[in-house]
């Protein structure tokens, strides 16, 4: 007889496994990790980062090739900071690690106006912290924890608010060229990330220290997903699978999809017209 805690047991297992699988079809399929590679692991304090740190030693360990890891921490002098925390945490795992201290906040409060969203700005410079820490550390590619809900939140932000088809690559090259940037934990669903986080008892830094911000527009998105998996399920699933099915020809993108010179012995996607009408499907 199987007992609750051999089923508990099983299913953790089964969560481990599962985010590993995912993280590894990722890596494979943008070709995120190669042989050599020294990864610079970005470390928030937050359950992503944590636990993309946990898949990708487990992956390493496990990987038909070579490569480094080495976990980063900005620690951007917010009042109340645990600084201890992390240090405390990548010493008792035995992972290489750098603490970079760099008094982002006093700049932040000083620039932007009090109630007005201070993220964009933290976020820039955060940007150019950590790609210089990258340069410093010989790092070849910069991992952040980022997840599918992320990137399906990043898809509206911009289709809502700047009118654009615009989501979160899994990979990317800066703007000067000289960084690649990679999400293994793109094709993870946060819900997984978070009882995987629980399980294996991450000490988690909350993402509070600036003031809650509780009216982001980015919290508005997460919870119309939320509810829109409550009441339809898969339909989450549907959407992040569109992201990676792209018709350009049936768009409106004149710069994507060369319309003008459109002719009848031109080899596109074809005519799709009598394609099932997604409004009549099932479900």
């Amino acid at each position: 007889m199987v007992t609750t805690l051999q089923k508990q047991t099983y299913e953790n297992n089964k969560l481990a496994k599962r985010l590993r699988r995912q993280a590894g079809e990722a890596i494979a399929d943008f070709k995120m990790i190669e042989a050599g590679d020294r990864i610079m692991a970005c470390l928030s304090g937050g359950k992503d980062s944590y636990a993309m740190l946990d898949i990708l030693l487990s992956l390493r360990d496990h990987a038909p090739i070579d490569f480094q890891i080495i976990a980063v921490n900005l620690d951007q002098k917010h009042p109340g900071f645990p600084a201890h925390i992390l240090p405390d945490y990548l010493e008792s795992i035995g992972v290489d690690y750098k603490i970079v201290d760099q008094d982002t906040y006093s700049i932040v409060k000083r620039v932007i106006p009090e109630g007005k969203t201070m993220c964009g700005l933290c976020s820039r410079l955060r940007r150019g912290i950590l790609y210089r820490t990258a340069k410093e550390l010989g790092a070849t590619k910069i991992a952040l924890g980022h997840h599918r809900d992320d990137i399906l939140e990043t898809f509206f932000l911009n289709l809502f608010h700047g009118g654009r088809l615009k989501a979160m690559p899994p990979k990317l090259r800066s703007d000067d060229g000289e960084h690649i940037v990679i999400r293994p934990m793109a094709y993870c669903k946060e819900t997984d990330i978070a009882k995987f986080a629980e399980l294996r008892a991450f000490p988690i830094i909350p993402c509070n220290l600036c003031g809650s911000q509780e009216n982001l527009q980015r919290q508005v998105l997460k919870q119309m997903l939320t509810e829109w998996t409550k009441k339809f399920p898969g339909r989450v699933d549907t959407m992040f699978s569109a992201l990676q099915k792209v018709s350009p020809s049936h768009l409106l993108d004149a710069e994507l999809y060369d319309f003008k010179e459109l002719s009848k012995a031109h080899l596109g996607e074809g005519d799709i017209a009598f394609d099932p009408d997604p409004s009549l499907l099932e479900g």
